[in-house]
C-alpha cells in the first residue's frame, strides 16, 4: 500500500472512530436511560442486558454491560466473514467494534432529556448520524451489517436492509411478550429515526460507471486495482481518429466509497489519463455488492 492510499484509509478509520463514539453517545444518553431497545445485535445485547439485570437480579450501576455482550456475539461473527470480506473492511470493521465497543463501557449512562419521544427523535438523529459515519468511512458498526454483506455475496436479492428489517421485526415481537407494549412503540419511533438519520448521511451502493483511456502501459495499473481494490477490469486497445494513436481503455465499475482510491492508483501510474465517471448507474448480474 503506498503513503497515499495509507493516509487515506487512516483518516477513514478515525471518522470511523468518530462515528463509533457519536453511536455510543446515542445510545447511552438518550436509549438506554429511556428504556428503548435499539434494532439489530445491540437490541439482542440490550435484552440480555435486562435479563440478566431484571430476571437474575445482576446489578452494573452506571456501566452498560451491552457493548461488552455486544463484542462477544461479533467475535463469531468476524471469524466466520475473516475470508469472505475485504480486508480492509474486516480490519476497519474490527478497529470500530473495539471503537464502539470502549465508548458504550466508558461514557456514562445519563439522563439528557426526560421526554421519551425527544430521547427517541435526538438519540435516533445521533446514533444514525453514527452508523451513517462508519459506513461512509468504509467500516461498519458490526453485527447484521457484516452478516448481510455475507448473506449478499451468497444470494444476490438479499440486502443488509432486508436483514435487519427480518432481525428487528423477530426482536420487537419478543419485547412485546417481555416488556411493556409502550416501551416497544417507542423503540419502533426510535428506529425509524435512527434509519431515516444513517441513510441520510450514507446512501448504500452508490455505483460508478468508470472508463479510462491512456496511452501508457496499464499492467501495474490493473495489478494494484485487482490486489488493492478487488474489482475486475474490462479492457480493450483502441485508435485515436484525429492522431491516429494507439490507447488502453479500461472500464471498471465500482461503489461511490472506493472512488478515491481508484483516482490515486490511475494517476500515480498516468497523470494525463482521460476519465470517465459515471455515477448512480444501475447494476445488474455477477456483480460484488460493497458497503
Amino acid at each position: 500500500m503506498n503513503k497515499t492510499i495509507a493516509g487515506y484509509e487512516g483518516k477513514r478509520t478515525l471518522g470511523s472512530v468518530f462515528g463509533a463514539f457519536l453511536y455510543a453517545a446515542g445510545i447511552n444518553f438518550f436509549v438506554v436511560p429511556s428504556g428503548l431497545y435499539t434494532g439489530g445485535v445491540m437490541g439482542i445485547c440490550q435484552v440480555i442486558r435486562t435479563v440478566l439485570a431484571d430476571f437474575l437480579g445482576l446489578r452494573f450501576d452506571t456501566f452498560d454491560i451491552a457493548g461488552i455482550i455486544y463484542y462477544a456475539i461479533n467475535l463469531p461473527i468476524f471469524i466466520m466473514a475473516f475470508r469472505k470480506i475485504g480486508r480492509r473492511f474486516f480490519a476497519k470493521t474490527v478497529i470500530t467494534v473495539t471503537a464502539v465497543t470502549v465508548f458504550l463501557s466508558v461514557l456514562p449512562v445519563h439522563v439528557i432529556v426526560a421526554d421519551r419521544m425527544a430521547a427517541c427523535v435526538v438519540g435516533g438523529i445521533i446514533a444514525g448520524a453514527g452508523s451513517g459515519i462508519m459506513l461512509r468511512m468504509g467500516s461498519s458498526g458490526g453485527g447484521m451489517d457484516v452478516v448481510g454483506v455475507l448473506l449478499t455475496k451468497w444470494k444476490q436479492d438479499f440486502s443488509v436492509g432486508r436483514v435487519n428489517l427480518f432481525v428487528n421485526l423477530g426482536l420487537y415481537a419478543a419485547c412485546l411478550f417481555l416488556f411493556d407494549v409502550e416501551i416497544v412503540v417507542y423503540s419502533v419511533i426510535y428506529a425509524a429515526v435512527y434509519a431515516v438519520a444513517m441513510d441520510k448521511v450514507h446512501t448504500q451502493n452508490i455505483n460508478v460507471e468508470v472508463t479510462i483511456i491512456t496511452k501508457a502501459d496499464t499492467t501495474a495499473l490493473e495489478r494494484e486495482v485487482f490486489e488493492e481494490l478487488g474489482r475486475g477490469i474490462t479492457k480493450w486497445s483502441a485508435l485515436g481518429a484525429y492522431t491516429y494513436e494507439h490507447s488502453h481503455v479500461l472500464y471498471i465499475m465500482l461503489s461511490k466509497y472506493e472512488l478515491h482510491r481508484l483516482r490515486a492508483i490511475i494517476y500515480k501510474h498516468d497523470p494525463g489519463a482521460f476519465v470517465v465517471l459515471n455515477e448512480g448507474v444501475t447494476v445488474s448480474g455477477h456483480y460484488l455488492k460493497k458497503l
